[in-house]
């Protein structure tokens, strides 16, 4: 079993996504927690994934060691590309983003 994370980001994209695509998402969100690095398909690097929905993507990376799936975004096919690159030069801040969340529910 995984936690699941998400970020602000993908918050706000969730949001904005239909009823029908949140249903889909949200299955997404429960299969990761369950499932974690069998899901999706990788891209660059061995734990950034993307899951595909329709025309759409849900981004998350795996951390294994802290058994947390972090969702970042939601794009559609046509901005895939300059999500997955913005993803991969921010890739650092989400692992610190992780651990802070971590010692955060530690401290509950």
């Amino acid at each position: 079993m995984f936690r699941v994370f998400t970020t602000k980001e993908f918050d706000s994209r969730f949001e904005n996504l239909d009823e029908s695509d949140k249903k889909i998402v949200r299955k997404i969100m429960n299969q990761l927690g369950e499932q974690g690095a069998d899901v999706g398909k990788p891209l660059r690097v061995p734990y950034f994934r993307e899951k595909r929905f329709g025309n759409k993507r849900l981004y998350f990376l795996v951390y294994k060691d802290f058994a947390v799936i972090l969702a970042v975004a939601i794009s559609d096919k046509k901005s895939q590309q300059e999500m997955i690159d913005r993803i991969i030069s921010e890739i650092n801040s989400y692992k610190s983003f992780v651990i802070k969340r971590l010692k955060e529910l530690e401290k509950d």
